[in-house]
């Protein structure tokens, strides 16, 4: 709760007292100039990081592997490309921070080092294996009940789920 708190009435209200200390320093005008000024350097920003990122992710899926750090780099793109689009100095400095490559490995390392440690979200960027190869292995034989109590092994032809062909 207290970070609700925090994040819509502390920080609008800190943007809000900066926006009005850069106003009377460099007057209203230019202050709405700044405004505008980092909103179209964040959102061209955004573009090309977050297409420059979708490309890297497509090169790592076709040569089979997962995406890990491109998903990463993805979520932060677009987390910091909404901040940018919200008028304030706090925002648009994270926000920038963000959307530069080299700023944005030390936010990817703070995520990884915060999920990490919990044992219900991993967030992996070296990850070798993937869920198919997980689901299809068939090391160990599985026991499923037969229904009259009694268990029964099942070959790894039997767990294949039908495809169109067999079912016609």
């Amino acid at each position: 709760m207290p970070w609700l708190f925090i994040l819509f009435v502390l920080v609008p209200a800190l943007e809000l007292y900066i926006l009005i200390q850069i106003g009377q320093v460099i007057g209203a005008s230019n202050t709405f100039l700044m405004i505008l000024a980092t909103g179209f350097l964040g959102s061209w920003l955004a573009k090309t990081q977050g297409l420059a990122t979708w490309h890297a992710l497509n090169e790592r899926w076709a040569k089979g592997q997962i995406p890990g750090k491109e998903l990463i780099d993805g979520a932060i793109i677009l987390v910091c490309g909404a901040l940018l689009l919200t008028p304030g100095v706090i925002t648009d400095v994270l926000g920038l921070l963000g959307l530069i490559p080299g700023s944005r490995a030390v936010f990817r390392a703070t995520l990884q080092k915060i999920f990490s440690g919990h044992p219900a979200i991993r967030v992996g960027v070296h990850m070798g294996t993937g869920y198919n190869s997980m689901r299809t292995s068939d090391s160990a034989p599985e026991n499923t009940s037969n229904g009259s109590g009694g268990s029964a092994a099942v070959s790894g032809a039997a767990k294949q789920r039908p495809t169109h062909s067999d079912t016609d």
